[in-house]
């Protein structure tokens, strides 16, 4: 006989009282746990701050006890700024919040105003949370549907202003971080370490900023995730010059005048980036098309700043943060003073120096050697002293006697690089004693090159009157040779 059917029934043990609190309230004291173990660490390290501190000198920075006392400041003060900077949009934010609220009409808007301002401490997502309890308060209230809908706008306006436009900005420039570095920590962070990781991430990546600005190693730390520019001056003119795009380079050049003068700009930005140039052009890496687009970016240049005059700035500037630790990058590039002298009316000048063109300034024979004689006539015109720029063809040997050298009462001799023996000069001095004798001649390598002529003496070898090795100094010799400098004031 076939077996009858049986029924069978499945049936779940009954869940024990401590199963269904286990299941009910563990989600809640699993975050709540883990913030709980989070506050217990802080206040132990409070309590022990300045044990963990010498500890911390120890075991990183005991071998240069200053550069680790710096740094540890500068981490402290830049993460008591960002805190400061939170307490503040927080606070802000509940502000906003509960003056909306007020005029929108739900009950106890101050109540609101100050829980949004507490919940916005969790990154991201406490305003949202905050934003649930009044809406939810103006839906009870009003049988309509304005009251809901103005006070959930509140919230879907307020937070993302404030979370994705103000906050990478504030805190970018409290901190020392890029607004795209915030964004990111908190994403890698966030990721790394769930919701603490979102609370801990500008303060962790702060820290790794002031160690890329103090550890030489890690700068690359700084590059990254810093707010500083990652190139230098020199290194920027020299990329933009590079690319033939002379309208950012001045765009760059006008930014820096506000706060260097006209001859500290050529000296200590574009003289340096041309010599990069040069280098790099004699090391075959710049094609010849790349080097006409310096040479013409140069010109353009030159010509753009015929208007300026080469004073000190009134201060308009930025100002200079003396608590600020500079990039590696920036700790070899100074700022120079203006040439302090003015030439005298042409009336009180030397009888050789009244002429309408009183110096000559002959280009060298390297690629870029005519742009920084450009700039030498430039700054001299400014100060009082005509001049014009020679090509270095025009003083060669076959054409050096067709050289117009009337009213001239002295030569100005530029190069950006002299390597080896520098017997070109020499022959190129005595083409110009005979042209022009009795006229002053000085020579000038932009910027010094000790190898080659590493004092005034060995300039004197060569048979200049002066040595320079920076346009100021070329200036500043032209103006005491014209009689508009005093001697207490001239720098050979």
């Amino acid at each position: 006989d076939t077996p009858k059917a049986q029924l069978v029934r499945v049936q779940d043990p009954e869940i024990s009282p401590l199963a269904l609190a286990e299941k009910v309230l563990g989600p809640i004291f699993e975050p709540l746990t883990t913030v709980g173990i989070v506050l217990v660490v802080v206040v132990f390290l409070l309590l022990q701050r300045e044990d963990l501190r010498n500890r911390m000198i120890r075991l990183f920075g005991s071998s240069d006890l200053h550069r680790t006392t710096v740094a540890m400041d500068d981490a402290a003060g830049r993460l008591g700024t960002y805190f400061l900077a939170q307490l503040g949009m927080n606070a802000a934010f509940g502000v906003i919040v509960g003056v909306g609220l007020w005029f929108i009409g739900v009950p106890n808007p101050l109540l609101w105003g100050v829980f949004s301002a507490l919940m916005r401490f969790v990154p991201y997502i406490g305003a949202f949370i905050s934003g649930i309890l009044p809406v939810a308060l103006a839906a009870a209230v009003d049988p309509g549907w304005s009251m809901v809908i103005a006070a959930a706008a509140l919230f879907l306006i307020a937070e993302p202003i404030f979370g994705q436009v103000i906050e990478p900005l504030l805190y970018g420039h409290s901190t020392g971080l890029s607004p795209f570095a915030v964004i990111v920590s908190t994403l890698f962070w966030g990721f790394l370490w769930g919701p603490i990781g979102l609370i801990l991430a500008t303060p962790f990546t702060v820290c790794l900023v002031v160690l890329g600005r103090h550890v030489d190693s890690l700068e690359f730390l700084d590059i990254l995730l810093g707010d500083r520019p990652p190139l230098t001056p020199v290194e920027n003119f020299y990329q933009r010059m590079l690319a033939g795009d002379p309208d950012e380079a001045r765009d760059l050049g006008e930014a820096m005048l506000k706060e260097r003068s006209l001859s500290s700009y050529y000296d200590e930005v574009a003289l340096k980036g041309l010599q990069l140039a040069a280098n790099d052009y004699a090391r075959g890496v710049v094609t010849p098309a790349q080097l006409e687009n310096i040479r013409a970016s140069s010109r353009s240049l030159v010509e753009d700043f015929e208007d300026h005059e080469d004073v000190e700035p009134k201060g308009d500037g930025k100002a200079v943060n003396p608590n600020e630790t500079p990039t590696l990058a920036e700790r070899t590039h100074f700022k120079a003073e203006a040439v302090p002298g003015q030439a005298a009316t042409r009336e009180g000048l030397p009888e050789a120096w009244r002429g309408e063109t009183p110096v000559l300034c002959v280009a060298g024979r390297g690629p870029l050697d005519e742009a920084s004689s450009a700039m030498l006539a430039q700054l001299l015109r400014k100060h009082g002293l005509g001049a014009r720029v020679v090509p270095h063809g025009d003083v060669s040997r076959d054409r050096v006697r067709d050289l117009d050298v009337t009213g001239v009462a002295m030569v100005c001799i530029s190069y950006l690089d002299i390597t080896g023996n520098p017997a070109h000069l020499r022959y190129l001095m005595e083409r110009l004693r005979r042209r022009a004798p009795g006229v002053r001649v000085l020579v000038g390598l932009w910027p010094e090159d000790e190898r080659v002529l590493g004092d005034a003496a060995a300039g004197k070898e060569v048979g200049a009157d002066d040595y320079v090795s920076s346009l100021r100094g070329a200036v500043e010799a032209c103006l005491k040779a014209a009689g508009g400098l005093g001697e207490e004031r001239a720098v050979a």
